[in-house]
């Protein structure tokens, strides 16, 4: 696994051994970047990269927020609670000399504390077919991690059902091999 474009374009990233972490594929990563950076989000004036405040949810390997920082945005937290996935976190932060930048909460992404400051782009890859995309959703928004007008990538199993929280419009959905990603625009 790489990292597929920007100033870390190339870089490898450490991955689980086990089963219990399921990063988003290369493939899938660099579609939702080109949606992200090039695609119709970024003709309607949604791309956030450049400067902006990321979350990644379930961060298992913290690819999706270490893709962003290597894109151009400002800083990242990463929310995890697996052990394992925590250490391969913190050895990936350290190989792309992005700890300066990155954040990691060893925390529940359903139970997360208060934020210290909303963030303009949210990632979040659930375990797939657990219900808990909307779950998620609703606790970070609760917690203050959602700033008015931020983008949500959402990652779930192509057949898995999601409905669209209150508050959030659909801007897009794409299906990339077994997954799904589903964008949303948090109510301004």
């Amino acid at each position: 696994m790489r990292i597929v474009a920007g100033r870390n374009r190339g870089r490898s990233l450490r991955t689980p051994d086990d089963l219990a972490v399921r990063p988003t594929a290369d493939r899938t990563r660099e579609a939702l970047f080109n949606i992200l950076t090039s695609g119709k989000l970024a003709d309607e004036g949604q791309q956030r990269l450049p400067g902006a405040r990321v979350l990644d949810a379930f961060a298992g390997t913290g690819a999706l927020g270490l893709e962003a920082l290597s894109r151009g945005a400002a800083h990242a937290v990463f929310m995890e609670n697996y052990a394992p996935a925590i250490e391969i976190c913190r050895a990936n932060f350290k190989t792309l000399g992005e700890d300066e930048r990155s954040e990691l909460l060893a925390c529940d992404v359903l139970h997360p504390r208060p934020a210290p400051a909303p963030c303009d782009l949210v990632f979040l890859d659930p375990p797939y077919n657990q219900g808990f995309a909307e779950k998620a959703v609703a606790s970070l928004l609760k917690a203050g991690w959602v700033a008015p007008g931020a983008l949500v990538c959402v990652e779930l199993m192509k057949n898995e059902p999601f409905d669209i929280p209150e508050g959030f419009a659909e801007l897009d959905s794409r299906t990339y091999g077994k997954a799904k990603l589903v964008f949303l625009k948090y109510g301004e």
